[in-house]
């Protein structure tokens, strides 16, 4: 069977957009990693497919680059708001089900607020910070952010024996540039790799930030891939509601596979 494809990116973290709302995509681990492949598919950090869904706008199912169904994506929420836009789903505001409840989004030109998830607590530690923002998240500071060996060491705490046992984490380096201001490099779970941009990374350090720092909303993020802001409430004891993602997300080309 042959399937239209639209390829799309959000500070660089790219992604394979499916329109399945006759879900008739042949679900498979093997099939959406090799179209993910960067040497012999299409190559994308990850793969979504666009659902129906009832009381929705569409529901949004996420896949990583090795082809297994993921947890939250903040940029591929982002793009999955843009390819909806696109094929005009909706005019300029948005509610979707993604794998971890209800989302928001609003659209303006080629930026793309996304309401995330609220965070319930941080877990706080001398040498990092820890919180799920839809994806479980490592957050540590570094000095030299360009220096810093992403891949060896994300993947060591990635599989180490405090994450590895409950599913691993992505894991995020983060360097102050000044007052609200955060240069942030990813390990991404899933992409066993590092990526241009995180969403929720991106969104985790901005509230680590918060934390340590006192800062308030929002704080700017720069990442391999662009520029992203993250707005937020803080409510206490390391909880956050009203936390949006803030940035560009682009269709870059379509296309047709056989499968």
């Amino acid at each position: 069977m042959e399937i239209s494809f639209f390829k799309y990116q959000g500070t660089g973290n790219d992604f394979v957009m499916v329109d399945d709302r006759d879900l008739q995509f042949p679900v498979s681990k093997e099939l959406i990693a090799s179209i993910c492949h960067r040497r012999f598919g299409v190559g994308a950090d990850g793969l979504i497919l666009l659902q129906n869904a009832e009381g929705y706008d569409f529901r949004m199912v996420y896949f990583n680059a090795d082809g297994g169904e993921g947890s939250m994506c903040g940029n591929g929420g982002r793009c999955v708001v843009r390819f909806a836009n696109d094929l005009g789903l909706f005019s300029d505001k948005t509610t979707f089900i993604a794998v971890d409840g209800e989302h928001k989004a609003t659209v303006s030109g080629d930026i793309i607020r996304l309401k995330m998830s609220n965070v319930q607590g941080v877990e706080e530690y001398e040498e990092y910070d820890f919180m799920n923002t839809g994806s479980p998240h490592y957050v540590t500071y570094v000095d030299h952010i360009e220096e810093t060996d992403v891949v060896n060491i994300g993947s060591e705490i990635r599989y180490g024996s405090v994450y590895g046992p409950k599913g691993g984490t992505n894991v995020n380096f983060v360097e102050v540039i000044e007052d609200n201001h955060l240069s942030v490099r990813t390990y991404e779970r899933g992409v066993e790799d590092e990526t241009f941009s995180c969403g929720t990374g991106v969104t985790a350090c901005a509230l680590s930030a918060h934390i340590r720092k006192g800062w308030e909303s929002p704080v700017k993020v720069e990442t391999i891939g662009g520029s992203l802001e993250v707005a937020y409430r803080a409510t206490g004891q390391g909880k956050f509601e009203d936390i949006y993602l803030i940035g560009p997300a682009v269709r870059v080309f379509e296309g047709t596979l056989t499968v």
